[in-house]
Formats: C-alpha cells, structure tokens, sequence
C-alpha cells in the first residue's frame, strides 16, 4: 500500500517537506508527503479540499489544531477513508525546532499506524514514550 500524507494549515509547510525527503528511502511505501497549502490556497474550504483528496483515496491527514470539524466535514472524512493523526494541545506549546524533531521521532510509527488502518482517527502525544490514543472524529 501506497501511503499520502497531507499537513494541515496549522503545522509548518517546511515540516511536510522535510518529512517528505525524510521519507524517499521508504520509497514504494510513502508515495507522497505534502503541506495544504502547498497543494490548495490556504483559503480553500476545508470541504473542498476534503472531496478532492478523497476523490484520490490513500491520504491521510496530519493535523496540528484538535480537528474540530462540521457535521458535514465529518461525514467527508469518513466517507473518503482517511486516516487522521491530530497532535495532542501540548505540542502547541513547543516552539519550532523542538516540534520538529519529535515529529521526526513520531514519523516512522505514523507510518506504520497509517499503513495499518484506514478510516481511523488518531491522537499523538508529545511524548514518544506514549502510544496513540484512538479518538472518534
């Protein structure tokens, strides 16, 4: 399976693409890693954005915010089969490049989780220590 992730408007745009180079020797298994806005205007609804890529399938969704969506937007992401990984409210107090590298550290094991499930929507902790925690979304 091949794997898309896609960064939301609340995470660093340069974060996306390091992963995305940091992910080139999982070739055949990370096909792509991309901020939104760097696909999309940053003024795109979140709807239509949501429709475009579940059009596509195989994404999922990297989320530095709590992803509270609409009923509607919920049912998009649902129905498309994306897998969600929100960060947990602490990484928001975390300036840049300490962000940075835990999110390195998380990389791998957001690989495996979204190679593992679709359809599913994940918390990241700050600590690596810690494991996923499965939220409804």
């Amino acid at each position: 399976m091949s794997l898309r992730f896609l960064f939301d408007n609340n995470l660093p745009p340069a974060l996306a693409r390091a992963l995305k180079e940091l992910s080139r020797r999982e070739a055949g298994h990370v096909q792509d890693v991309i901020a939104l806005r760097d696909r999309f205007p940053q003024n795109t609804p979140d709807t239509v954005w949501l429709e475009e890529l579940g059009r596509e399938g195989g994404w999922s969704i990297v989320s530095g915010d709590q992803f509270n969506k609409s009923d509607a937007e919920k049912e998009l992401i649902r129905k498309a089969g994306f897998n969600v990984f929100v960060l947990h409210r602490s990484w928001a107090k975390y300036p840049y490049w300490p962000k940075a590298a835990n999110m390195v550290a998380w990389w791998p094991r957001i690989i495996e989780q979204a190679s593992l499930a679709s359809r599913s929507a994940f918390r990241v902790p700050w600590k690596t220590a810690d494991r996923f925690e499965q939220i409804k979304v």
